[in-house]
């Protein structure tokens, strides 16, 4: 039996999902270690930039999940991996590797974690972090203007196309397999004190 415990956070574009992970590292330090499902976006070295960035970012499908679930099964069982890395600039992987190594605990955090059942069944909890979705826009127009490159036009009209149908299609729904609903993220501080109770017991020798 691992006792490595791996923690899921999921919820839409700009709920909180950052802070509340910034918050539990500033806390834990080396003994988390974060694995973001966006790294593990498809690479698309075939298509030209402008092909690329028409693609459909928020369905299941722009994902190598599959090349996750296999990297938690190796943490889980005290081996590091190669994590890949994505270049939002350019819409697509990274030549670059991440080197992971376990530790006592792992979080998984994406927008789209809990929509597959095999990655859900990976996680010892799952937290779903909610907010408004005016909120998580104006979030998301910040982030992505100021962090990524983005125009503002093209952060709304990617917002409409793809973002806001594929969070009611698959995003929403995927907030029933949570363990913990969780509103505004890491800024909810009841929440986060609970959360960091849960993990404290485990590093300290608690179990999963």
């Amino acid at each position: 039996m691992s006792d490595i415990m791996i923690i899921g956070i999921a919820g839409g574009t700009g709920s909180g999902k950052t802070t509340l992970v910034k918050n539990l590292i500033a806390r834990f330090g080396e003994n988390i270690t974060v694995l973001s499902h966006d790294n593990y976006y498809k690479a698309h070295d075939d298509l030209t930039y402008e092909e690329r960035s028409l693609l459909n970012y928020d369905h299941p499908d722009a994902f190598d999940t599959d090349l996750m679930i296999e990297h938690l099964k190796l943490l889980k069982q005290g081996r590091s991996i190669h994590c890949p890395v994505y270049d939002y600039t350019v819409h697509n992987r990274s030549s670059e590797v991440t080197l992971i190594v376990p530790t006592r605990v792992i979080l998984v955090e994406g927008i789209l974690i809990f929509e597959n059942r095999e990655l859900c069944d990976q996680m010892d909890i799952k937290i779903f972090v909610d907010a408004d979705a005016d909120v998580r826009l104006c979030r998301r127009i910040k982030r992505d203007v100021k962090k990524r490159g983005r125009t503002i036009e093209s952060v709304i009209a990617q917002y409409l196309d793809t973002v806001k149908p594929m969070h009611e299609q698959f995003v929403e729904p995927s907030k029933k397999n949570a363990n913990i609903v969780v509103p505004e993220g890491g800024k909810n501080l009841v929440a986060l004190d609970m959360i960091m109770g849960r993990i404290q017991r485990h590093i300290d020798g608690g179990t999963a």
